[in-house]
């Protein structure tokens, strides 16, 4: 019995073959000869065995092998390419591809079949690289072939082209040559292609390849190896050494179809689209030749060095469509190299893969872009190829980046009739062309917008607007500036807008002022923002209307201590004076400080520098309403996240109907809510009942006689011990703790005196805490936007993008946001791989990168084969 390294080889010789068709030779040896074969075997040996078998051992002398390898399968229909084999090193490249050749298909898996060709040459053929094998659906593809020349055994007319009988279809084709009836010297032909055995002359272009075709419901995909490996294994396949080949796996590639004359596409674009797809599927490069708007000539790069691979499409006028011409396929060439690229994955094909992906999700990261590119076309573009895809698929879904500024103006005129109290400002700059304004073109230069409903909301929301800025993540770059402000219910709610060019002190004032003008005219109103120059110059402007006391300004604690981090390192002096900013009274301010002031008195003289009514809970008059950060700025970008990445049109478009779902959703809610009966919002009643749980046993004490002034003591249940004494006034609405004044809501200690004076606590609530004045932040309603066909005309200056705005054309985009100690990794978290988000390697060492059926990405596996084992 065979080893399981070994398989039994099938001869046919020249006697065997019955007559020469036009499509190849048929073969009509019914009962062919049976040699067992080793990767051990060498060429001297298989020729012994093959002249003994047919005992011809001392009249015969063999000339070479041919190694056929499949092309394309279609049902019962093969194709194949040929390999000469006449040494120990071409041997061993017939058993490596054996081994790579996976074959289902019951009793003949071992099984390689022999037959006589019908002729030979010296020009060693070429097989197609990256190219499809399939299953057939009712015939078993074999084990490689073999076709051995004993020369004189058929006379010359046998030539060029030879088949096999369906049950004996090879995968690896070999043949020899050399016998006793013929002229020792005669140059044989090698055979370009071996056609199956119908006897029809079936042409590349009407051959069309069907995906899972297979009678198992899978299909079997060869290695291909390049000219150089070929080179390699000759060189060192029996000398003992080791050599790497590189296996391109070619699994992508299932499903994929020959063009066909005639074939027929919309436009130009589609066509170009599909011979570039064709050309990344089969891992092969094609060169234009001619290309104008009516016609499109493509030859493969090894033209006339062994491929004759070439596509011809023209326009029908008539029907305004393109058409296939001609066509000569498939490939037949070698890849020359191995590389992770492809040059015909360009920023187009990939758009078009990625454009379902970005319609559903615009804001999907480069990342995941390339990665899932690399998984279908087995190819890894570059991140800025990537990223313009990415924008040109925008481009189509959303509008042109350039068209998208001159939508602007209509825009404004349209959402102003849509809903009447829009207000929408838009600032252009002028165009200088040769020192001359040109008054057809303007530059967009800054937009302020709002709607009325946020307008009219804004009134029964806190007192309070946090400002905050998120960068452009288009094709051109910019600035979205956002006004945030909170319901009683802790929702949040985006009221203005404004597109800048940055965040300075121009665009501050812009932005600001309009804001006070149209959206936040009430007095003591508070802006929570970070301490950016821009802003802090706008709101200190004397014109600007943002001095106390018609508002008051407040600082993000987590900015203030990212900046206490840039001078002072460890987080635990970042810690101390986070806590001593969230103090909301003045004894626990000053334990925190004291503290802070024995790590460092430069501290502590940092601290001091800032106004503690700008950074402290403490200090601030309690119309921080507990909100320390701009945290709430942050969940409406986290919102608006995926509109950074649109043209700026359908960004603001996208902010109105934003807007309108979310008054829906709030108002609906809100609503239920009030049916049910309940008179305050679910945080407040929440934070109420969590003061109760946490009330502990309190001594009440009336100081008068209007029921407004107490003393509360903590003590144990005992009464042994006490926790301490807080002065509570109900008038004034205070407590010696803090959270009163603070929340403006009554705190456990609160609760207690309301209790002990049988007086109810709700009347100790803020409005903007009752259910009502929830339910009036959402009362007004968005109306359906009027289609962009009905809206005025704008008869004024073409607004385009200034020059500055666009993204650099070369480089990896560059990113806009400013890395701060908030960014920083905790050491103490594990290293994660780049490519699977899992702990313990590298992205260059992960293991998905050698299971590329699973994770998409590029493999190039390493076979070391020497003269004792494949």
């Amino acid at each position: 019995m065979a080893s399981e390294e070994s398989f039994v080889v099938l001869v046919h010789h020249r006697g065997s073959i019955k007559r020469k068709t036009r499509s190849g030779v048929k073969f009509t040896d019914k009962d062919p000869l049976c040699i067992v074969v080793t990767p051990w075997t060498s060429y001297d040996d298989l020729v012994r065995s093959v002249l003994m078998k047919l005992g011809l051992e001392d009249a015969k002398q063999v000339k070479k092998f041919f190694y056929r390898i499949p092309v394309t399968v279609l049902q019962d229909t093969v194709k194949y390419d040929c390999f000469t084999i006449s040494s120990d090193e071409d041997l061993q490249v017939m058993f490596l591809c054996r081994r790579q050749f996976p074959e289902s298909g019951g009793s003949n898996r071992n099984t390689t079949t022999l037959a006589t060709p019908a002729g030979s040459s010296s020009r060693p053929a070429v097989t197609s690289s990256f190219v499809p094998v399939y299953q057939p659906v009712v015939q078993a593809v074999a084990s490689p072939s073999f076709a051995v020349d004993l020369n004189g055994s058929v006379g010359d007319d046998v030539r060029s082209r030879e088949n096999l009988p369906n049950d004996l279809l090879g995968v690896a084709p070999l043949g020899v040559g050399d016998g006793v009836l013929g002229d020792p010297d005669e140059d044989d032909v090698e055979p370009d292609m071996i056609d199956d055995d119908n006897g029809d002359d079936i042409g590349a272009s009407e051959l069309a390849l069907a995906a899972g075709s297979s009678s198992t419901g899978t299909q079997q995909y060869p290695p291909h190896f390049s000219s150089l490996d070929l080179d390699a294994m000759r060189q060192e396949g029996v000398s003992g050494h080791s050599v790497g080949f590189g296996v391109r796996d070619a699994e992508g590639t299932a499903g994929l179809t020959e063009f066909q004359v005639g074939q027929q596409f919309q436009d130009k674009d589609e066509a170009l689209l599909s011979v570039k797809t064709y050309s990344i599927r089969r891992g092969v490069q094609y060169k234009v030749v001619e290309s104008d708007h009516r016609r499109y000539v493509g030859k493969c790069s090894e033209f006339g060095n062994g491929c004759t691979w070439l596509i011809r499409l023209s326009l029908r006028k008539r029907k305004g469509i393109w058409e296939v011409k001609r066509y000569n396929g498939p490939h037949t060439c070698l890849a020359t190299s191995i590389s992770s690229d492809h040059r015909s994955l360009d920023y187009h094909v990939i758009s078009a893969f990625i454009m379902p992906m970005i319609r559903a999700y615009a804001s999907v990261s480069i990342k995941v872009l390339l990665n899932a590119t690399a998984a279908h076309f087995r190819f890894r573009p570059t991140y800025r190829r990537v990223w313009m895809a990415k924008q040109k698929a925008i481009a189509v879904i959303y509008g042109d980046w350039n068209e998208s500024y001159n939508e602007i103006p209509r825009w404004v005129l349209g959402v102003q009739l849509t809903m009447p109290g829009t207000v929408a400002v838009l600032r252009t700059s002028p165009v200088r062309v040769g020192g001359q304004v040109d008054e057809s073109q303007a530059y967009f230069h800054r937009l302020f917008w709002t709607f009325l409903p946020c307008i009219e909301a804004f009134r029964h929301c806190k007192s309070l607007v946090s400002i905050d800025g998120t960068h452009l993540y288009g094709k051109y770059g910019g600035t979205l500036l956002i006004t945030i402000a909170q319901d009683g219910n802790s929702n949040i709610l985006p009221v203005a807008f404004a597109l800048v060019e940055g965040e300075n002190a121009e665009s501050s004032t812009f932005f600001l002022s309009h804001l006070r003008q149209h959206v936040t005219p009430q007095l003591g109103l508070l802006v929570i923002s970070d301490r950016h120059n821009g802003i802090k110059a706008a709101l200190e402007a004397p014109d600007g209307g943002w001095l106390p006391p018609s508002a008051y300004r407040a600082f993000c604690i987590r900015h203030v201590a990212a900046n206490f981090a840039l001078t002072f390192k460890g987080k635990d002096a970042r810690r101390l004076l986070v806590n001593a900013a969230y103090a909301k009274t003045k004894v626990e301010f000053d334990y925190w400080f004291d503290i802070l002031q024995s790590e460092d008195l430069a501290m502590c003289e940092w601290a001091n520098r800032i106004d503690y009514s700008l950074w402290t809970q403490h200090r601030d008059a309690g119309r921080r309403f507990g909100h320390m950060t701009t945290n709430i700025s942050e969940c409406a970008n986290s919102i608006l996240k995926g509109v950074r990445n649109l043209p700026v049109a359908s960004l603001v478009k996208a902010t109105y109907g934003r807007l309108a779902e979310l008054f829906v959703c709030k108002g609906r809610e809100t609503e239920a809510q009030m049916e049910t009966g309940q008179q305050f919002s679910q945080h407040l009643v929440k934070s109420i009942e969590a003061n109760l749980k946490s009330a502990r046993c309190f001594t009440v004490t009336l100081y008068d006689r209007d029921n407004s002034e107490f003393t509360v003591a903590e003590t144990t249940p005992t009464g042994s011990f006490s926790w301490g004494t807080y002065r509570v006034s109900l008038a004034s609405r205070t407590c010696d703790c803090g959270y009163f004044q603070a929340l403006h809501f009554p705190c456990q200690h609160a609760l207690a005196c309301c209790a002990y004076a049988r007086v109810t606590w709700t009347s100790y609530v803020h409005s903007v805490y009752q259910i009502s004045s929830v339910f009036s932040v959402y009362r007004m309603r968005f109306t359906p936007p009027i289609p962009e066909g009905f809206w005025p005309p704008y008869d004024g200056p073409t607004v385009i993008p200034g020059p500055d705005r666009r993204r650099a054309r070369e480089g990896r985009p560059r990113s806009m946001r400013i890395q701060t100690n908030m960014d920083e990794a905790d050491p103490n978290w594990p290293k994660r791989c780049g490519l699977c988000r899992q702990p313990g390697h590298t992205r260059c060492s992960c293991p998905q990168l050698g299971g590329s059926s699973q994770t998409g990405a590029i493999s190039w596996h390493v076979v070391s084969v020497s003269s004792n084992y494949v």
